[in-house]
């Protein structure tokens, strides 16, 4: 079996985790064999490991040295920033990963300004994505950040609840914040062909199975604050789930199957406009692209307070220094 592309691929934080998953991942799907692994600590053992795993037809460096690394890079991952630990929200994270996520930016436009697309997954990525982009020069539709893990918990609590597979669960998605204030809907969603809105309001079940309103609004704020709850079953942040969905959004972007989950991605509209945020998307070897996001007032609604406390956050980390004033944005990317 061929590989996707031959194109460089960077995976930063590969060190820990989530970026040991990532390269194993990618080596799998057969996505690249020209993979660097970069961070700050060495991932000479995680290169070691894949070695002898026996991809014997990748070849697979790993450096500390950004120039090594970035250098005719051409798609990045990176998950280099600290994790979350236990107590913790995605924003107690916010001045540190900040910092990561402009020196991720700088490093792109330094040494490899004709990326093709770069995926951001260290939280809270919202932020973490916009730094990245403003500072990296690249195109809005040339960076996204992982907003996938929301939906596909929805998608997975839904199938438990109605003890079906995931595959029944269509359209499970989440928009907004990546974090406890992201707006979960319910009016795109079908179980095994019904709609979830139906169920809801008592007029149908699926699977022989109803869903009461406050059952409803249970899994909306369990799945807001699924990433506290792995923490708590293992010990340690996510890193299987957001290494798939984060090589899988690579994937699409080097013009393999086509993601179709929910990204967070640059907003540029009348509503919602100058914060990263997810929205309807598709990713494919033109990049990142969006469509409008449907839904009920009431949902609608609650995507506006996400939003409203994504420009917090964004403003936050102007007051830092780490992004310039959203009129000045232009002046370090002429792409925004």
């Amino acid at each position: 079996m061929e590989f996707l592309t031959n194109d460089k691929l960077v995976i930063v934080g590969a060190a820990g985790m989530i970026g040991s998953n990532m390269t194993q991942t990618a080596l799998m799907l057969r996505l690249t064999p020209n993979i660097c692994l970069y961070d700050v600590f060495s991932a000479e053992g995680v290169a070691e490991e894949m070695r002898q795993s026996g991809f014997d037809d990748a070849n697979i460096v790993a450096t500390t040295d950004p120039k090594e690394a970035f250098t005719d890079a051409k798609y990045i991952i990176s998950s280099g920033g600290a994790p979350r630990k236990e107590g913790m929200t995605r924003e107690d994270l916010l001045a540190g990963n900040s910092q990561a996520a402009k020196e991720l930016g700088e490093n792109i436009r330094k040494y490899c300004p004709d990326a093709k697309f770069c995926v951001v997954i260290f939280n809270p990525a919202d932020i973490t994505g916009l730094v990245t982009l403003v500072h990296s020069g690249l195109k809005p539709n040339q960076v996204a950040t992982l907003a996938a893990l929301d939906s596909t918990r929805l998608q997975g609590a839904l199938a438990k609840h109605f003890c079906v597979s995931q595959a029944e669960i269509k359209n499970a998605y989440t928009y907004g914040g990546h974090g406890e204030k992201m707006a979960v809907f319910a009016s795109p969603t079908t179980i095994c062909g019904v709609k979830l809105s139906e169920i809801i309001a008592g007029k149908a079940t699926a699977n022989g199975k109803g869903l009461t309103a406050d059952e409803w609004k249970q899994m909306q704020e369990d799945v807001t604050k699924g990433g506290a709850k792995i923490i708590e079953l293992r010990r340690r942040s996510s890193f299987q789930s957001p290494s798939y969905l984060a090589v899988k959004m690579v994937e699409g972007a080097m013009g393999g199957e086509e993601f179709v989950y929910p990204s967070g991605t640059y907003a540029d509209t009348a509503r919602y406009n100058h914060v990263m945020m997810a929205m309807p998307t598709r990713i494919n070897a033109d990049g990142v692209y969006t469509k409008p996001v449907l839904g009920t007032p009431e949902e609608i609604a609650t995507l506006d307070a996400s939003y409203e406390h994504l420009q917090s956050m964004r403003d936050q980390v102007i007051g830092m220094g780490m992004l310039p004033p959203v009129e000045k944005w232009s002046e370090v990317n002429p792409n925004l």
